[in-house]
């Protein structure tokens, strides 16, 4: 299966935020679900089929325009699934972010499934003056099963500068997962990427979570935890105490 969804979010002129455009097609379909008080829009990614399975190959695009506000969510966890003989399922998933415009990216969770092979890269591009906050978080495998093999590539640029770079392989096939190298057997993780203006503070968030500055105008918080409660447990808090979600009107 083949298919790409494609948001627009632009100013309307008057403060608040209008969409250009809101597109796509099963398994990707995009609801345009609320607006938040302050002039934003909130969509979510709703799944509209099984998978990603292997040989799916999907796209995701996203583009917020100066002085806009966007709040991407999806009313579930995505669940990577193993199919026929084929490639790897791919997701790719670009953002921009204009100078003055806000982005928040906050879906729930991607399960690997065991069985799944599947690629997840995401390039991210905010402008100088724009405002980021990226949420991404795994599971290793259903409740008692085996993970599948998930690889993460990220790229998140700020002003035209490398901000964030992080690949990680989880599942049969990856560096040190059968030694517990890659999460010290968590079957968890989170990652929390800030960049703008207004950075929250370094901090330790629990004995498996941390908030740390990055080498730019940018703040990484990350958790690992032996099941998504953990993970969830340490990140939220933190999410909801500088970022708190919006009421809709």
């Amino acid at each position: 299966m083949r298919a790409e969804a494609r948001v627009v979010a632009e100013s309307d002129g008057r403060g608040g935020t209008r969409l250009a455009v809101l597109r796509g097609e099963s398994p990707l379909l995009l609801r345009r679900t609320g607006r938040p008080a302050g002039g934003g829009l909130t969509v979510h990614l709703v799944g509209g089929a099984a998978g990603p399975l292997r040989g799916d190959e999907l796209r995701l695009d996203v583009v917020v325009g100066p002085g806009a506000r966007l709040e991407m969510l999806s009313v579930a966890a995505s669940l990577a699934l193993p199919g026929r003989p084929a490639p790897p399922s791919r997701l790719t998933v670009t953002a921009s972010v204009a100078a003055g415009g806000t982005l928040r990216w906050l879906p729930e969770p991607l399960i690997a499934a065991a069985g799944c092979d599947h690629d997840v890269v995401t390039r991210v591009d905010v402008a100088e003056g724009g405002t980021l906050l990226w949420r991404d978080d795994l599971v290793c495998g259903r409740h008692r099963e085996a993970s599948g093999a998930v690889r993460a590539d990220t790229l998140i640029r700020y002003a035209g500068a490398a901000l964030y770079r992080h690949e990680l392989a989880v599942g049969p096939g990856a560096p040190g997962w059968d030694g517990a190298a890659v999460l010290g057997g968590g079957r968890a993780v989170g990652t929390v990427v800030v960049a703008g203006p207004d950075l929250p503070e370094a901090t330790v968030l629990g004995p498996d979570a941390a908030a740390m500055r990055l080498a730019g105008p940018g703040v990484l918080a990350t958790a690992v935890g032996e099941d998504i409660r953990r993970v969830k447990a340490a990140l939220d808090p933190w999410c909801e105490a500088r970022f708190p979600l919006p009421v809709m009107v």
